[in-house]
C-alpha cells in the first residue's frame, strides 16, 4: 500500500460523513496517474502554491497600497490568513484540512492589481464584464503553466468559483451559489472573517480610523482586538453549526451574525469608501483604464508582455477583450506602475558629455 492509499484509509476514520474523503471526489479535466505520496488535494494545493499566479500576489493590493508601509497586508498575506482559519474551521469540525486550505489557497489568484479598485475598473471597461472568483478560475484553468492550467480537481476549482459573491450575505443561503462541498463553504465564511479583522487592524494602523469610533457592540460581542475577534468568530461557527436533513449546515449565531453585519457595514463606510483609500485608488483607476486601452490597440506589446509572464498562448484567440483582461489582471500594483511610467511618462536624455552653451 502506498502512502497516498494508506492516508485515505486513514481519513476514512477522522473525517465526518460532511466532509469530502480525498478518495471520493469527481475527478480532473484531464486525467492523471495517481501519485505514491500526495493525495489529490494535497498535489492541488502544492499546484497552487508554486504558481507563477501565487507569487504575484505578494505585490497586489489588499486595501492600503503596499508603498505605504511594510507591516500591511498584501493579497498574499490576506490568501494565508484566510487559508490557517480555513484549516482551522475544517480541523475543528472534522472535514478535509487539505481540501479546504487548497481552495483558501487559490481563492483569489485572479484578482487585479490595487484591490477592489482594479476589480471596479475591468468591470466597467470590458463589455464581458469581471468577477474575480471567475478569474480565479480562469487562472487555474487556462493561463497558468503557458495556457495548460494547473489541472486542479473538480472540488477545488468549484470552491474557488464560489468562494465569494461580492457583497452577498456572509453566509450564503441560494443552493446554486454554495460550494458543493462544506469545505468549500468554509472558504467563504474564512474570507469574510480574515479581512473583517485584518482591514479594521490596517485602518488603525494607517489612521483611516480610531480605535474609538469602531461600533461598541462590535467590540463588545466580538473583541478588542485581532486574536479576540478571530476566536470568537471561529469559535461561533464551530458551535453553531449543526447538521439538518442530513447536511451540515454552517450557522452562527444572532449576536455575532449582527456584529459582523455591522462590523462589515462599518469598514465599507468609513475605511473603503474614506477619502484618504478613495483617492489612492482613483489614481489607480486611471492607471488600470490608460493601460487597458493601450494594450487593446497595441496587441503585439501585448503578446510581449504575456510570454514574459509564461502566458504567451492567451493568445491564441479573437477575443482581444478577454485577453486584455488576463493581462491586467495578472500583473502586480508594481508592475502596472512601472509599465506605466515606461510608455506615458516621457523618457530623460542623456548626453555623453558636458553641454555646451
Amino acid at each position: 500500500m502506498s502512502i497516498r492509499s494508506d492516508f485515505e484509509e486513514r481519513e476514512k476514520t477522522f473525517i465526518s460523513p460532511y466532509g469530502c474523503l480525498s478518495s471520493n471526489l469527481r475527478g480532473r479535466d484531464h486525467e492523471e496517474p495517481e501519485g505514491a505520496i500526495r493525495t489529490e488535494f494535497q498535489l492541488d494545493r502544492e499546484r497552487i502554491v508554486y504558481s507563477n499566479a501565487f507569487r504575484r500576489l505578494k505585490h497586489k493590493t489588499q486595501v492600503f497600497l503596499s508603498p505605504l508601509g511594510d507591516q500591511y497586508r498584501t493579497r498574499l498575506t490576506h490568501t494565508l490568513e484566510v487559508a490557517q482559519i480555513s484549516r482551522t474551521l475544517a480541523r475543528a469540525m472534522r472535514l478535509n484540512e487539505d481540501l479546504a486550505e487548497a481552495v483558501a489557497l487559490g481563492h483569489d489568484l485572479g484578482h487585479t492589481p490595487f484591490g477592489h479598485s482594479g476589480e471596479t475598473v475591468l468591470r466597467k471597461i470590458s463589455p464581458a464584464g469581471f468577477a474575480h472568483n471567475e478569474q480565479s478560475l480562469r487562472v487555474v484553468e487556462k493561463l497558468e503553466n503557458n495556457g495548460k492550467g494547473l489541472n486542479l480537481t473538480f472540488e477545488v476549482r468549484d470552491g474557488i468559483l464560489k468562494h465569494s459573491k461580492g457583497y452577498g450575505n456572509i453566509l450564503d443561503d441560494d443552493p446554486s451559489e454554495m460550494a458543493i462541498t462544506v469545505e468549500g463553504r468554509i472558504v467563504r465564511v474564512a474570507d469574510i472573517m480574515a479581512y473583517l479583522n485584518h482591514d479594521l487592524d490596517d485602518a488603525l494602523r494607517c489612521n483611516v480610523i480610531e480605535r474609538s469610533h469602531i461600533p461598541e457592540k462590535c467590540v463588545k460581542v466580538l473583541g478588542k482586538n485581532h486574536s479576540e475577534r478571530a476566536t470568537t468568530m471561529i469559535r461561533d461557527v464551530v458551535y453553531s453549526s449543526s447538521s439538518e436533513d442530513g447536511l451540515l449546515r454552517l450557522r452562527i449565531s444572532d449576536p455575532v451574525f449582527e456584529a459582523m453585519t455591522e462590523l462589515r457595514h462599518f469598514l465599507y463606510d468609513h475605511v473603503y469608501r474614506s477619502p484618504k483609500v478613495h483617492a489612492e485608488f482613483e489614481k489607480a483607476n486611471r492607471i488600470l483604464t490608460e493601460l487597458y486601452e493601450f494594450f487593446y490597440k497595441h496587441t503585439d506589446m501585448l503578446e510581449a508582455e504575456l510570454k514574459k509572464m509564461e502566458m504567451g498562448n492567451c493568445m491564441d484567440t479573437d477575443d482581444t477583450d478577454r485577453v486584455v483582461c488576463d493581462f491586467i489582471a495578472s500583473i502586480t500594483d508594481e508592475y502596472a506602475l512601472a509599465l506605466y511610467s515606461k510608455l506615458f511618462f516621457p523618457t530623460p536624455i542623456i548626453y555623453p558629455g558636458p553641454m555646451h552653451v
